[in-house]
C-alpha cells in the first residue's frame, strides 16, 4: 500500500512569503528538449503506473502559455521542453467542417485574431488567422489541428487532450489515425464516456475525474481497467486528504491543477518566486502525484529535485538534442 499523504490545504500553500510577481527567467539559448522516451502504449501504462518512488508528472496546462508563446501552440509547446519535462493539456474543438483544432475558448477574440465562434468558421479560414500571447499581442503562430500536434508529439512527448466539443470517439479516432497510443491521453468527462471510449479502443488512457473517495469507488463500476486511467482531483483542495492514495491504492497517478490556487496568486503578486518553489513542493510532498500548471516552466524547474531523488521511470525521462520541425524561436 502506498504511504498516507497529508494533504495541505491551499490556502496554507499559499501563506508563503508575499510580494510582487518576479520576473521570469528565460533561457533562449536551451536548444534540447526534454523528451519522453516511450516506445509503445504499455511505455505510457508504465509512466502512468503509481509506484512509491516514482518521480511526480508534470502537465502544462494548454500548452505551457506565458509572453510571446500563446496557448494550444506547437511552438509554445517546444518552449516549455525546452526547459522541463511536461505532458502537455491541449483543447482540441471541432471546426464547421468538422476539423479539430487546438483552441481553447468557443469564440476567437481573446487568443486570435479572427472574430467570432470557432464553430463558425472552416478550417481553412482559420489558417489565416495568428494567435496572440497572454498579454494579448499578436505572434506569427498559427493554430494548428489536432493531428498536426499528434504528429509533431511523437517522440517528444504525450498530449493530454481536453474535451472543448465534439464527441469523445472523434478524439480517439484522431489518436487512431496518428497511431498515437503512446503519446495521447484522453479526457472522458464522464463515467459513461469512459466506458465508450474503453469499448472503441482498449488500448487508449484516458484522464476521469475522481474529486473524492465515493467516485473512486463507482468508477469500478464501469469495467475500465485502473492501467488505463489518469485521476483529474480537483482545481482547488481535495474534498477527501486520503483521495491521492486511494487512487494509487489502484496502481493510478492523481493529478491536482494549480492554475486557479498556486499560479494564480504568484501572477497576482500575493506570493513570490520562493512562495511558488515552496508550494509547488509542498503538494507533491503531500501526496499530489502530477501538478496540472499554467507556469509549467516554474513547476518544472521547482519539483526537478524531488523527481532527480525518485528512482522510478529514470528510463522514460531523456534530454534529446532539437529535433524540431519548426523554426528556433526566440534566440
Amino acid at each position: 500500500m502506498p504511504k498516507k499523504a497529508v494533504v495541505v490545504p491551499v490556502l496554507v500553500l499559499l501563506a508563503a512569503a508575499c510580494g510582487r510577481a518576479a520576473p521570469i527567467a528565460e533561457q533562449e539559448h536551451v536548444t534540447d528538449l526534454h523528451v519522453f522516451v516511450l516506445e509503445g502504449v504499455d511505455d505510457l501504462r508504465a509512466l502512468y503506473r503509481y509506484e512509491p518512488d516514482g518521480p511526480p508528472l508534470l502537465h502544462a496546462h494548454r500548452g505551457g502559455a506565458r509572453a510571446g508563446y500563446p496557448e494550444n501552440a506547437l511552438e509554445t509547446f517546444e518552449h516549455t521542453l525546452r526547459h522541463t519535462w511536461a505532458v502537455l493539456e491541449v483543447d482540441p474543438r471541432p471546426t464547421s467542417d468538422g476539423v479539430l483544432v487546438l483552441f481553447h475558448d468557443p469564440t476567437l477574440e481573446r487568443t486570435s485574431t479572427g472574430q467570432g465562434r470557432v464553430a463558425d468558421h472552416a478550417w481553412a479560414d482559420l489558417q489565416e488567422l495568428r494567435l496572440k500571447d497572454p498579454d494579448g499581442n499578436v505572434t506569427p503562430f498559427r493554430i494548428p489541428t489536432l493531428d498536426e500536434a499528434l504528429a509533431w508529439a511523437k517522440g517528444r512527448t504525450v498530449l493530454l487532450l481536453d474535451d472543448k466539443g465534439g464527441d469523445v470517439i472523434d478524439r480517439a479516432r484522431a489518436v487512431q489515425r496518428q497511431q498515437a497510443h503512446a503519446w495521447a491521453i484522453v479526457m472522458a468527462y464522464s463515467f459513461e464516456d469512459a466506458r465508450r471510449l474503453y469499448e472503441f479502443d482498449r488500448d487508449i488512457l484516458m484522464q476521469v475525474f475522481l474529486p473524492d473517495a465515493d467516485a473512486i469507488d463507482r468508477f469500478d463500476t464501469t469495467g475500465v481497467p485502473w492501467q488505463n486511467v489518469v485521476g483529474f482531483v480537483t482545481h482547488t483542495e481535495p474534498s477527501d486528504a486520503d483521495v491521492f492514495e486511494r487512487i494509487a491504492a489502484n496502481g493510478a497517478l492523481g493529478v491536482l491543477g494549480t492554475s486557479r490556487t498556486i499560479d494564480r496568486a504568484f501572477l497576482a503578486g500575493r506570493i513570490d518566486r520562493d512562495g511558488l518553489t515552496t508550494a509547488y513542493r509542498r503538494a507533491i510532498e503531500a501526496g499530489t502525484h502530477i501538478v496540472e500548471a499554467d507556469l509549467a516552466i516554474e513547476a518544472g524547474e521547482a519539483i526537478e529535485p524531488l523527481r532527480a531523488a525518485a528512482s522510478g521511470k529514470r528510463e522514460f525521462f531523456q534530454i534529446r538534442p532539437r529535433p524540431s520541425i519548426l523554426p528556433t524561436m526566440g534566440e
